[in-house]
């Protein structure tokens, strides 16, 4: 790598002074991010004839997200990618709150990201979009929405930890979009960094197939690169002296005669990777197991990466990788991995995307607001072409809206251009009505004229029925707390804040208290409002106060019921006369579902009605009769419905919520509480004091796991039993112990804690 460095540096020269780089002085690592400018200026070049519509070639995208528990070591990562590509000059810290990615104040001052950032690199001819998402449990939505859009993943493992609570979550969320991923296991320069430990969660908590693709070469702080199983080559970084930011590596054939022990731990893992390709790609395996004996060192390598390609995008294995991203090792080999095993665009199916064919389809995932710009609406394009300057349909809005400016960006960073095209992600100014999760098209006759297709095919004659994309899984908050501000004249400012960051954050919940007038916040947990608090204050400079957390309970229907009421009411010349009879039945198992409503068969009414009778009954399930918290897992049947000529469907609605509140109150109520998945990490001195305190909190303890000289203790416990816990934790076991908390459920409550609570609340 020197003896090339010294020639080519000999013969380039400066465009300005002619002087050789050599001459001028300059390192290798001047010289990588010559090479890489050039090369990203290229690829930009062939990118910008994409946008421009000169060609339809999406093989050559590749739209990725990066998903972690916290602190695995996802924005690190990022940063070494964007650096490497040539996109960055430096290298970002999150320590040292520089990174690109973690641009709010706020996450720079806690060192953890919150919002999702998109950001836009080039490697070796291939674009990619990339999402850097948050690794806590209260920014759940965030990963929530950015999967929704993505093509592929990266899950990132801390070495010494393996699969973590938050690794669970991602995971999960991952599988329900059905995206492929690569694993990337971070952090083996730790104490305690375990490679096949890690393999062995991933299998087992995961319960998927991780193939690894490289081996790492040393341990702990000896950790110096990896082994490269496809290829039969060592990858190494330089360390100490001479470190040029991980920019140069050495690659390396593994020879028998040089090194035995290297070469036979090398070809066992080969053999391993190969037969377990054999066992699940036939395409692979025929060749293979035609030959006589299968000689494992003559498999070609370009065959192991189309197997391996094919098998990711099908998702039945996860390949893996591994390095150290803070020591600046790995990375380059993760990005070459996406270009190889990541699916493109064209390769992943949308439903009713086919249906809008050349026609514009695309879908608001998320939005910021931009002090100058107004509202970024980021949007993934599934098909056709986005201008600059057009009008476009929002399908769920029923609306038609004009986009002022398109712009692709670098976390918050932006540039201008004219279109983009299928298979990228842009962000779009101007757009008033859309929310995310909203599908926009072309225009409303390219909308009709998709719905005529999916008549055609489907054989359907529901005239409600539209060719959207879906919605999202927006969770339901656990915590709330009133918000006000410090004086009446900032109260308007509060509002308009508050409603820029509802359209912001789809799992904010912002109401208004009926009995004491109060604004009401609701969020996922006590950073998460915590945060929104202090964007208030920072962004829109209003200064609001909030109140003291409090859990969000709900309440639960005990018994069937069938309740009938009757509405009587003369308003100016018209009598407005409504009966309804509804039946509830109380689900048999606590889903957490929202509240089903159905129509008996025999009854013969308008959509007009059932519509008023569906508002009246689900506005009257948000307020229980026990202490004022939503009704869930419950279904409700309109039996019975009979109306006076001219009764206004306002009316419907008022007896159909008086005939709910009515039944259920009849029926009785039982509260439940939000349940807790928890995980401590703990060593075995501390482990009694740990079970103590969390039996004190009404804990149920799950089980119990061994890791090197740490204990890991997974238990279900109520979320009212947690607050503070993070500093009794740190006075128990003296800061050594660390836990992270993940949604489960709601559960009822004994009858004991459901008077305790409802005294807590209503001092009654």
């Amino acid at each position: 790598m020197t003896i090339v460095f010294k020639m080519v540096s000999a013969f380039f020269k400066c465009c300005q002074c002619g002087q050789t780089l050599r001459e001028k002085g300059a390192t290798a690592t001047d010289l990588f991010h010559l090479f890489q400018r050039r090369s990203v200026q290229k690829t930009q070049a062939r990118f910008y004839a994409t946008t421009n519509g000169s060609t339809n070639d999406t093989s050559y995208i590749r739209n990725i997200g990066i998903m972690a528990h916290i602190d695995a070591g996802k924005t690190t990562t990022t940063e070494r990618m964007l650096y490497y590509s040539g996109t960055t000059k430096h290298l970002g810290d999150v320590d040292d709150g520089d990174t690109v990615t973690d641009y709010m104040p706020q996450e720079r001052d806690r060192g953890i990201t919150i919002t999702s950032a998109a950001v836009t690199f080039f490697w070796k001819e291939h674009r990619i979009n990339l999402i850097d998402t948050p690794g806590h449990v209260d920014f759940t939505m965030e990963v929530e929405r950015s999967l929704r859009v993505l093509d592929g993943a990266i899950a990132v493992f801390d070495a010494s930890q393996g699969v973590e609570a938050q690794s669970l979550t991602v995971w999960r969320q991952a599988n329900r979009y059905a995206i492929p991923r690569l694993a990337f296991i971070n952090k083996m320069d730790k104490i305690n960094a375990d490679f096949q430990f890690c393999l062995r969660s991933i299998r087992d908590r995961l319960h998927t197939i991780p193939v690894p693709l490289q081996i790492p070469i040393g341990k702990h702080k000896q950790f110096s690169g990896v082994i490269d199983v496809v290829a039969m080559e060592t990858v190494t970084w330089k360390t100490g002296m001479g470190d040029d930011g991980g920019c140069t590596f050495i690659r390396e054939e593994i020879n028998k005669n040089n090194d035995a022990e290297l070469w036979l731990r090398t070809l066992d893992a080969r053999i391993r990777l190969i037969d377990q390709l054999i066992d699940l790609d036939e395409e692979f395996a025929e060749p293979i197991l035609e030959q006589d004996e299968i000689v494992y060192i003559d498999v070609p390598s370009e065959e192991i990466v189309s197997a391996v390609r094919r098998l990711t995008i099908a998702q039945k294995i996860v390949p893996v990788l591994c390095g150290s991203s803070l020591k600046n090792k790995g990375v380059q080999l993760l990005m070459d991995a996406i270009n190889a095993y990541l699916p493109a665009p064209c390769q992943r199916q949308q439903d009713f995307v086919s249906l809008y064919g050349n026609d514009l389809c695309a879908y608001a995932f998320k939005i910021i607001h931009d002090k100058q710009r107004g509202a970024l609406v980021f949007l993934r394009v599934y098909s056709g072409t986005i201008k600059s300057q057009s009008s476009i349909y929002n399908v769920n809005r029923n609306c038609t809206e004009r986009m002022s400016r398109l712009l692709w960006v670098l976390a918050d960073n932006h540039k201008e251009v004219d279109s983009m095209t299928a298979g990228n992600i842009a962000v779009a100014v101007g757009l008033k009505q859309t929310v995310t999760g909203d599908t926009l098209v072309s225009s409303k006759s390219a909308l009709n004229a998709a719905q005529r297709t999916w008549k055609r095919q489907s054989q359907s004659n529901d005239e409600t029925e539209v060719p959207m994309l879906g919605g999202l899984d927006v969770p339901q908050p656990v915590f709330f707390c009133t918000i006000e501000p410090t004086s009446q004249a900032y109260q308007a400012d509060l509002e308009r804040a508050l409603e820029c960051l509802q359209r912001e954050d789809p799992s904010l919940h912002v109401r208004t208290d009926t009995d004491t007038g109060q604004m009401i916040l609701s969020g996922m947990g006590e950073l998460h409002l915590e945060i929104i608090v202090d964007r208030i204050r920072r962004e829109y400079k209003v200064d609001a106060e909030m109140g003291p957390l409090q859990i969000s309970y709900r309440e639960r229907l005990t018994q069937s019921v069938t309740e009938q009421t009757t509405l009587d009411r003369v308003i100016g010349a018209q009598h407005h006369l409504a009966t309804i009879t509804l039946s509830l039945l109380p689900k048999e198992e606590e889903s957490g579902d929202s509240v089903t409503f159905n129509v008996s068969n025999d009854l013969n009414v308008g959509k007009e009605v059932v519509e008023a009778v569906r508002n009246g009954v689900l506005s009257s399930c948000q307020q229980g009769p026990l202490i004022g918290f939503p009704v869930i897992d419950m279904q409700i049947s309109l039996t019975n419905l009979n109306l006076s000529p001219g009764t206004a469907p306002a009316m419907v609605s008022a007896c159909a919520s008086q005939c709910l509140h009515s039944a259920l109150n009849a029926g009785g109520s039982q509260l439940l509480e939000p349940m807790m998945n928890l995980e401590i990490v703990t060593d075995e001195a501390r482990l009694g004091t740990v079970l103590g305190d969390l039996n004190s909190r009404r804990g149920q303890v799950v089980a119990i796991e061994n890791r090197d000289e740490s204990r890991i203790l997974f238990a279900r416990t109520p979320l009212s039993e947690m607050m503070g816990y993070s500093t009794a934790l740190r006075s128990l076991t003296s800061g050594t112990a660390t836990f992270s908390l993940e949604f489960s459920n709601y559960e009822p409550v004994s009858r004991n804690e459901q008077d305790k609570i409802i005294k807590k609340i209503t001092g009654l």
